[in-house]
């Protein structure tokens, strides 16, 4: 009984905070994804230069001591 009343306190109090919360806007959340998406194919294309980069450089000091 006593975890029935803390359940049904929890979800209470769960919905009060989430009456509080400020939600972003239809058109704040596509600038912000557009944002993400533009991060993630910058760093990726950062990394994977470096990734070719020193791969070559290893094939490189790799193939002398052959």
């Amino acid at each position: 009984m006593k975890f029935l009343k803390k359940a049904i306190n929890y979800f209470k109090e769960s919905k009060e905070e989430l009456t509080k919360v400020v939600w972003p806007t239809r058109n704040r959340v596509i600038e912000f994804t557009i944002a993400v998406i533009i991060l993630v194919v910058v760093v990726g294309a950062f990394l994977g230069l470096f990734d070719f980069v020193f791969s070559k450089i290893l094939t490189y000091l790799l193939s002398l001591k052959k």
